[in-house]
C-alpha cells in the first residue's frame, strides 16, 4: 500500500513514456530547439543540424541513461535506486513501443542531419560519434552493465 503517495503505480518511471501526448511532446520539443538554434543569424544550416542532433543526444543520453533512481517514494525495498531511467522504462522489458521510438529517434535525427550536412566528413564524424553514444547504452546486452565503473554507484 502506497501511504502519503498521489500516484497509483509502484513507480511511475516506468510508464512515463506511454503517457499521452508524451511522444508529440519530445517531436516538438526537438523541433522548437531546432528554431531556436535556426535563429541564430550566425549559424549556418549544418552547423545547426549537428548541434541539434549533439544536444538532443547529450541531453537524451544524461536524461536516460546518467540519471539514476527515482524522484518519487517507491514502496520497491530501493531496488530502483541502482537503475537509470532506461532500465526503468516498461520494467526492463526489452522491445517495447517506448523503447523502440526513443531508439529510433536519434537515428531518424541523424539521418536528417546526415541528409543536411551534404554528408561533410567531418560533421559525419561527429553525428556519428553522438549517435553511438546514445544508442549503444540502449542495446539490450548493456542493460545493468556499468562499462569501466562509470555510473555504478
Amino acid at each position: 500500500m502506497n501511504v502519503g503517495v498521489a500516484h497509483s503505480e509502484v513507480n511511475p518511471n516506468t510508464r512515463v513514456m506511454n503517457s499521452r501526448g508524451i511522444w508529440l511532446a519530445y517531436v516538438i520539443s526537438v523541433g522548437v530547439l531546432h528554431l531556436v538554434l535556426l535563429s541564430i543569424p550566425f549559424f549556418s544550416i549544418p552547423v545547426v543540424w549537428t548541434l541539434t542532433n549533439v544536444i538532443h543526444n547529450l541531453v537524451m543520453y544524461l536524461l536516460l541513461h546518467t540519471v539514476k533512481g527515482t524522484p518519487f517514494e517507491t514502496p520497491d525495498q530501493g531496488k530502483d535506486r541502482l537503475l537509470t531511467h532506461w532500465e526503468q522504462i516498461d520494467y526492463g522489458m526489452q522491445c517495447t513501443s517506448s523503447r523502440k521510438f526513443l531508439s529510433i529517434s536519434p537515428v531518424v535525427l541523424y539521418l536528417l542531419t546526415s541528409f543536411y550536412t551534404k554528408y561533410d566528413p567531418v560533421y559525419f564524424l561527429i553525428n556519428t560519434a553522438s549517435l553511438l553514444t546514445v544508442l549503444l547504452p540502449k542495446l539490450p546486452q548493456f542493460h545493468g552493465v556499468r562499462i569501466f565503473g562509470v555510473n555504478k554507484y
